[in-house]
Order: C-alpha cells, then sequence, then structure tokens
C-alpha cells in the first residue's frame, strides 16, 4: 500500500551533480522523518541526510556543505542535491520514510562516480 519511489541515480564524474527524487504514495499521513541513506558493497547502510518533521536536518560528516535535502510542502517528496560529488559516495542511495512510527524504504537507486 505505501510505495516509495527513487529517481535520480546514474554515472557522473568527480566534481559533478546529481539530485535524487524520492515520491511517496499509499497510506501515509503523519510523516515523522524522509531522507537518504546509502551503501557501499561490503559496507553497512549509513545515513547520508534526514529532514524531520519540524523543517530540521542532519547530515554525515562526509557531506556536509555538498549534499542539501529538501521537501515538497505537501511532504510527500524528498529530494537530495548532490554536489561536489567524490568517488567516495559511490553507492546505492535508498529513500527512507518514517510514519507513525513505522519505517519504510525505497528499492535503491545506484549513484557512481568515476574518478
Amino acid at each position: 500500500q505505501v510505495q516509495l519511489v527513487e529517481s535520480g541515480g546514474g554515472l557522473v564524474q568527480a566534481g559533478g551533480s546529481l539530485r535524487l527524487t524520492c515520491v511517496a504514495s499509499g497510506s501515509i499521513f503523519v510523516i515523522s522523518a524522509m531522507g537518504w541513506y546509502r551503501q557501499a558493497p561490503g559496507k553497512r547502510r549509513e545515513l547520508v541526510a534526514l529532514i524531520i518533521s519540524g523543517g530540521g536536518t542532519n547530515y554525515a560528516d562526509s557531506v556536509k556543505g555538498r549534499f542539501t535535502i529538501s521537501r515538497d510542502n505537501g511532504k510527500n517528496t524528498v529530494a537530495l542535491q548532490m554536489n561536489s560529488l567524490k568517488p567516495e559516495d559511490t553507492a546505492e542511495y535508498y529513500c527512507y520514510v518514517g510514519a507513525a512510527g513505522r519505517s519504510y524504504w525505497g528499492q535503491g537507486t545506484q549513484v557512481t562516480v568515476s574518478s
């Protein structure tokens, strides 16, 4: 019933930019947080950026100053603007939504940054 659909991943050269978008649909009425996680092969999934219902944000130290998270007024879409990309940013990126004490995940979108 709840679906998160990501888009915007792809291959980009170091120093380039990508914009990831996640659109949520279904029975999501009380969203506490929306954000992005990423997972590289053989590594644990890690938080990239999170935006809470009050508008506050959290970023991984490795992306501060380069990535910006945002949402639309209806709170059904979350985006991640990724600038100055580095090869170390290469990973599968997953949209996250926390609502009514539950967690929802997108299927993931691949981001590959070449050197």
